[in-house]
């Protein structure tokens, strides 16, 4: 399991000053939108130069087959190294994506979102005419034929996508809340055991992080327990 840090600061120094805080640190780093929007592709660049770390770029992609294709053609090559985009914009998207990041030299690792986990049930339901278990369930059984390599899901899915798939397709779990945390506007949340005990290969951590006194310490402190839990 992998701890992935969510860059989501109001400025860019904010997100530098952070990023220097964690350098040495076994971490990933999550842009998402409002810093990508912000600060560009220069902002990958310039975490590149700032240490060793591997990208996650939280866009979410969702729209038509090609113009999605194009748009993750062009973040891919930007050189991240996780990118995701929306199941639900289906398996035609979703094999047209795949099929042009297929002519790439180096692809990035590609998820699909299932379930924002800031949806509970009766949001979900109102959009989708549905309940999340049973979409989350198809929504990775499509991104698994179409060749992607995970989910983007909360810890309650991840065993249900596994086990409708493979234990080798990723899974990604928002809304963790390591040690008791504030939920915010997150709805479904977990923390660190009950991830390691859904298999989440990736979580997300952001407020408990960038919001800490002392984000290295308690990043670091983060990490001591996955590791802890890993070796169960």
């Amino acid at each position: 399991m992998k701890l992935c840090v969510a860059l989501d600061l109001a400025s860019y120094d904010e997100c530098i000053k952070l990023i220097n805080e964690l350098k040495g640190l076994d971490v990933w780093l999550k842009v998402g939108l409002r810093s990508y929007l912000r600060d560009g592709a220069k902002f990958i660049e310039d975490i590149k130069k700032t240490g060793d770390f591997k990208i996650f770029l939280d866009l979410k992609i969702y729209d038509i087959p090609n113009t999605m294709a194009d748009a993750c053609e062009v973040i891919s090559k930007i050189g991240v190294d996780m990118i995701n985009l929306h199941a639900s914009a289906g398996k035609i998207a979703m094999d047209t994506v795949m099929d042009r990041l297929a002519k790439l030299e180096h692809r990035p690792i590609v998820l699909a979102v299932s379930a924002l986990t800031s949806f509970d049930e009766a949001v979900f339901k109102q959009i989708y005419s549905a309940n999340i278990k049973d979409s989350v369930v198809n929504f990775s059984k499509i991104a698994y034929k179409c060749g992607l390599d995970g989910m983007v899901c909360s810890v309650y899915e991840s065993l249900l996508i596994k086990d409708a798939t493979s234990r080798e397709f990723l899974t990604l779990t928002p809304g963790i809340r390591p040690f008791g945390e504030a939920i915010n506007d997150q709805k479904r949340v977990a923390n660190l055991d009950m991830a390691k005990e859904s298999l989440s290969d990736f979580i997300v951590v952001g407020r408990p992080i960038y919001e800490a006194n002392n984000p290295r310490e308690i990043t670091q402190k983060i990490l001591t327990k996955i590791s802890d839990i890993n070796l169960l």
